[in-house]
């Protein structure tokens, strides 16, 4: 059994967008009409880009070979040009590629990707979300962009409520958005007083009943997040995360040295390497690959293991479609140093429509599939429907001159 077609698809997410304005998805086919998923996760170039990048790798390095020889296909793209050093755009690629090259195994052998890495240790995942603005309907207002309610003393406490009304025991938010192509920088005083009292705010809403997770994107210099933490401490958060940009990790370590919040850290990383590095410097406790960028699933796993030896957990990144999701859940059940899974809310909306059959959600967790490979079938005519046309280009980051 040979690989033997690849086909693209980029996917405009309706509105409210969460998860991104749009998904690259990919499928690989062999000779023997098995098919197989992957998603590309923030290639910062345009999609109709990434595209063409996805079939220049499968043309050349993964047609005409067998989906089984994953260990030889990954370290042939990662060498390709004589790189052989972690690069977003190609790792990326090489990220949706590798986990359709999975999906493609457990259908062929009828397990799931978890039977194949080691057998399920957990028989459900524990899920959190971001705090995404109520809909306009229930708002009587102007729809509001998700900083609006991060930063909100008032509708953050109110909307981490409600997701723990649903039974989520985890939210995330970020209390100093917005981030910006210049960080890092010195928050004022004012941005600081204003993140302890929205998290005061919101351990007053949820009680014990929820942990707090503090989702900052790399905004603040190393003197600045130390300031940061400080004040959030009284309010137990279970993560402090990116408190600085990934690029230096020693500054990374240094703010883990100087609170007792976990470090959270990794969706702006990709291969072992890097997350070797992160451990060797002791400066996250809490891993966070995201799966269509780390370079897939069985670097994941890999991963995995290292934080392990290191008593460092995981928790899979996820902010784009429900591939990448379907990835994490495959490797978070079966990882015994799991701790809990990104959720976009209950993964209904376009999440559930752009799926043949929906990731199941129930109860503050996340129940894995039993199919096999990676347990969920793209549903081709709804990609169809929703082709992308747009010029944005995700992440957007803030300009923010000095």
């Amino acid at each position: 059994m040979n690989v033997s077609d690849v086909k693209t698809f980029v996917v405009a997410n309706p509105p409210p967008h969460h998860g991104g304005p749009y998904f690259v998805f990919l499928k690989l086919v062999t000779d023997n009409g098995i098919e197989g998923l992957g998603e590309v996760y923030g290639v910062p170039f345009h999609p109709s880009v990434t595209e063409r990048m996805i079939v220049d790798v499968a043309e050349r390095q993964v047609i005409g070979r067998s989906p089984f020889q994953i260990e030889t296909l990954w370290r042939n793209v990662y060498s390709r040009g004589y790189a052989q050093h972690p690069d977003f755009a190609l790792l990326g690629v090489l990220s949706g590629i590798e986990m359709a090259c999975w999906d493609i195994v457990g259908k062929a052998l009828d397990q799931p990707v978890y039977n194949l890495l080691g057998g399920q240790v957990h028989e459900k995942l524990r899920s959190y979300t971001y705090l995404y603005p109520a809909p306009a309907d229930e708002r009587g207002e102007d729809s509001l962009d998700i900083a609006d309610v991060f930063g909100d003393a008032e509708r953050g406490p109110q909307r981490a409520a409600k997701y723990v009304a649903q039974g989520f025991t985890g939210v995330k938010f970020d209390p100093v958005m917005p981030m910006g192509a210049f960080d890092p920088r010195q928050l004022s005083l004012e941005a600081l007083d204003n993140a302890a009292v929205v998290t005061k705010n919101m351990r007053e809403a949820v009680g014990s009943q929820c942990d707090l997770l503090i989702g900052t994107h790399g905004q603040m210099t190393t003197s600045s997040a130390i300031r940061l933490a400080k004040r959030l401490e009284p309010f137990d958060p279970l993560w402090f995360e990116e408190p600085v940009p990934p690029e230096n990790m020693e500054e990374m370590a240094r703010v883990a040295r100087s609170t007792t919040i976990p470090v959270a850290t990794g969706e702006r990383l990709s291969t072992k390497y890097e997350f070797a590095r992160l451990l060797e410097l002791q400066a996250a406790a809490i891993l966070q690959p995201a799966l269509g960028r780390c370079g897939g699933i069985l670097e994941a796993k890999k991963i995995a293991g290292m934080a392990e030896a290191h008593y460092a957990q995981i928790a899979p990144h996820l902010y784009c479609g429900p591939v990448e999701a379907a990835a994490n859940i495959q490797i978070g059940t079966c990882s015994p140093n799991f701790l809990i899974q990104e959720s976009i809310e209950t993964f209904g909306g376009f999440h559930a429509e752009i799926l043949k059959k929906p990731i199941q959600w129930q109860d503050g967790y996340i129940i894995p599939p039993t199919d096999p490979g990676l347990g969920v079938e793209l549903d081709e005519d709804v990609a169809a429907a929703h082709p992308y046309s747009g010029s944005e280009v995700f992440p957007d980051m803030v300009d923010r001159p000095l």
